[in-house]
Formats: C-alpha cells, structure tokens, sequence
C-alpha cells in the first residue's frame, strides 16, 4: 500500500500542507487512510517530501494499524517517481495498492473492489474508474471495441472526441509488484511539467501484452479534487452530504441538509432531530430522541437520550438525559449536567457539576461548582470562583434555593435545604437548612426628587437631552 502525500498544494496557498487541511472533523489523509481499511493492507507507506515532518507527526498520533513507514521523496518529479523512490518499501509485497494522499473521498468499499477486481482478474494492473458531469482536469478512460482499456487520454493533448468521454481514471491503482517496477524506469519525462507520470505505465504494460483491468464506480457524477480552496470546500460539501445521508438512514431526522454540519467521528442516535444551523463537531456523542439546534454548536460533548439543546454552544461537557440546555447558554469544558437538569437562558456553566432536577435557569454564572440534587438557582447569581490567583470551588448541598442575584464568593460550601436572600454575598459556609442573607439596612431619603429637579430647572430626569451629529443622545 502507497500513499502519495508529497504534494505542497501550492494553490490552496497555505503553511499547512494539502493532505493536512480539515474536512469534516479530520485532515484529508486521515480520511484516505480510512478507506484502506477496505484493503486490509499488511503494510502502509507514506510517501512524503522533505519537509514532511507535520504529516509524520499527525500520521502517528492518529494509532492508524498497521503503523504506517514513512519514504522520502527529495524532488518532485512526479507521482511515478514518488511510487519509485517507496520501492524498497514494498518488497516482499505480491501487489501494491496506489492512492493519492488528497484524495478523500474514496470509501472503504471502493477499495475493497478495486483489490477484489484486481486479484480475480489476475492483471498486471487495476484502475478504479467513474462518469464525471464534469471530467475536466481527469485523464479520459479510452476503450477498444471490447470494452477494455485502449489508452488514458490527457486531457491537454486529448482530441475534442476524447474529451467529449466522461469516463475518467482516478488516482486509485493497484498493480503486481515485480510488472509496475519493471515498466517504471520506461516511464519518460516527455511532457508540460518534466515529470514522471505514474498512469504512463499503463501503455507500457499493455504494449508488453498484460492486462489492465478497469474497475468503475458510482461517485454520483462529482468528484472535486482538493487542489484549491474552491476545491476544498465543494469536496467538504459532498463528504458532509454522505455523513448526513449515513445518519439519516440509521432513523435520524435532519430538518435541513444544507445548513446542518456533522463531523464524520460524530454519533447520532435514532429519532434524533437535528434542525437547521446545527454544527456537531469532533468526538461528539448524541443519544436517542434528542432535539439539537437550531443555531447551535455541539463539540467534543456526550448529549443522553432524550435531551435537548436549543440556540446555544457547548464544548468538553456531558448532557444528561432529559436534560436542556438554552436558548443562548454556553456550556463550558468539564461541564456535566445530570439527568433532567436545566441550563437556561442565557446562562454560562464552566467546570461544573449540576445535579439531577436541578436549575440554572437564566441570566447566571457558574464555575467550579457542584450543584446538588434539585437546587433552584435563582436569576442572575454567580460564584465568585477567581481570586486573582486561583479557581475556588463552590458546593451547593440538595435541594437548595439560591435567591436572586446571590453572589457566591468561594469557596464556600451551602448545606443541604439551604437558602440565600436575594441580592445577597455570601462569604461563609451555611449550614444545612439555614438562611444567609447579607443586605445594608435600606436607608430612605424623602423629598430627594424634588431636590434633583430644582437643581436641574424643574426638568424630568432625561428630558431636554440634544442629539449629536452621528445621532446619538448628549446628556
């Protein structure tokens, strides 16, 4: 098994190299690597250029099986020599599979029928080959009158009936080891780049009077090679289309595909709904019957069965089931909330726990804190967790209520049926079942409007205001 990931992607005009850019959740190598698992190869060989230490680095953290041994390729003189210079690599090897390292849209079973083909055709080599819409940019498939291949048509000096096929050869090969390094050193330079192009074996083995077996699949008429941003971006859109495809057979219900974004690691539960603007990102696992969305985003989070998750963005936590979350919360990392729990509106849970039944219902702040079970958390309260220094912890005992705008300075622990006052700083523990409340004595000043008003001319407070230029107010 080769892999050519020497490629620089010049047009993608970017420091990262072209097998590396994302797509759906992962590079575009690793997605080329998981198609090979249709090969079961016994042997994996990257071929990458000097400067290929980023692929190496993100090749080996990936735990791909076999681990993959890593060629260089010194010059770029072509996809023919980049299989040359893996040569040694893959002695011993009855057959060598071919895959470009940009191309990631190939599945595990085209693989599978590529080698399948390959080996009960006994041939000297296989093509995996498919009907473009639009074929340009591909090497045309030229059959004889038996059907087989005659020749790979390039497109610059192809004639206008060669071109007109829609046929095209894809960068996928298999061949017998001893017939591809045999033909590779005939492979000329006679051409626009001075390269050596790997599908110039092909004539060779069929002058030398081998078989050349084509193998077609059906890629739905578009194929986009990830060659530039454009490119980039129409092959992210058909992978996406599969991965939603997949999870819609499998029971889920995506209200709209074109505006719903799902990484290809993400788990889905069946009567799930997925409405419109949901972004499920990274190692994102979602249960059975949940609602997610619209308009929000779910990364590297656990959501239960049952939960729901609405106008929100929620990163590193685990949702339980029958829980919410929303509209407009952000759901931190190291966030758990229990079963039936709530996240309400517009509220902020950071490295926290919140209990079974319990409520964080809006406009509140919690960090580093363990919520109990069933403990009411009134509207704007926080936990004062930063000291300038350090996070603090706050522990709030079952069954609490936390009154409105209660500012909990940690750390401090509340004990279970525990209350605070609203508009309270509580500072110090409070025991199991008692009251903290901290309020100054409320001091009245009679008369003070009619003070105010005297000074200012008998105006009504806001009334003989200007507006400047911009149209904004001058007081």
């Amino acid at each position: 098994m080769v892999v050519l990931a020497a490629g620089k992607g010049k047009r993608l005009r970017s420091a990262t190299p072209k097998v590396l850019h994302p797509m759906c959740g992962r590079p575009v190598l690793w997605h080329v690597l998981r198609s090979l698992r249709g090969a079961r190869p016994d042997r994996i060989v990257i071929v990458v250029s000097h400067a290929g230490g980023p692929v190496e680095q993100a090749v080996r953290s990936w735990g791909i099986k076999p681990e993959p041994a890593f060629v260089v390729q010194d010059e770029r003189l072509g996809t023919g020599h980049a299989v040359g210079v893996a040569e040694q690599a893959v002695a011993g090897c009855a057959d060598v599979l071919v895959l470009a390292g940009d191309d990631p849209l190939f599945s595990p079973e085209d693989v599978r029928a590529l080698v399948r083909s390959h080996r009960r055709g006994k041939a000297a080599a296989s093509i995996l080959t498919t009907v473009l819409d639009d074929p340009r940019g591909y090497g045309r498939i030229v059959r004889d009158d038996g059907g087989a291949l005659a020749e790979i048509g390039e497109e610059p000096d192809a004639s206008p009936a060669v071109r007109a096929i829609r046929e095209v050869a894809m960068l996928a090969y298999a061949f017998r080891r001893e017939d591809l390094y045999r033909a590779l050193p005939l492979v000329g330079r006679e051409n626009r780049q001075r390269e050596h192009y790997l599908h110039h074996v092909f004539p060779i083995l069929l002058g030398k009077g081998e078989t050349v077996t084509l193998v077609p699949i059906d890629v739905g008429g578009e194929l986009p090679q990830v060659n530039s941003r454009g490119g980039l971006a129409k092959a992210t859109a058909l992978m996406r289309r599969r991965i939603l495809d997949r999870h819609m057979a499998n029971g889920v219900a995506v209200l709209d595909p074109a505006t719903t974004y799902v990484d290809v690691d993400v788990r889905i539960g069946a009567d799930t709904i997925l409405q419109p603007l949901t972004f499920l990102e990274g190692d994102t696992r979602v249960g059975a019957g949940c609602s997610i969305g619209p308009s929000t985003r779910v990364v590297d989070t656990t959501v239960a069965d049952g939960a729901e998750v609405t106008f929100s963005v929620v990163r590193g936590a685990r949702i339980g089931a029958g829980a919410t979350v929303g509209p407009f919360a952000s759901i931190r990392q190291g966030t758990t909330l229990k079963e039936d729990a709530k996240a309400g509106t517009f509220v902020e849970l950071k490295n926290t726990t919140v209990g079974a039944g319990s409520k964080v219902p809006h406009l509140s702040y919690m960090g580093d804190a363990t919520i109990g079970r069933r403990v009411n958390v009134g509207a704007g309260s926080i936990t004062c967790n930063f000291d300038g220094y350090e996070k603090r912890e706050t522990v709030i005992g079952d069954e609490s209520f936390i009154g409105s705008d209660t500012m909990l300075v940690a750390p401090v622990r509340l004990g279970k049926r525990s209350w605070t006052g609203a508009g309270s700083v509580v500072s110090r523990d409070v025991p199991a079942g008692a009251l903290a409340v901290e309020r100054s004595e409320q001091r009245t000043v009679k008369g003070y409007d009619d003070r105010k008003r005297r000074a200012h001319g008998g105006r009504a407070p806001g009334e003989g205001r200007t507006t400047s230029k911009r149209g904004g107010e001058r007081g």
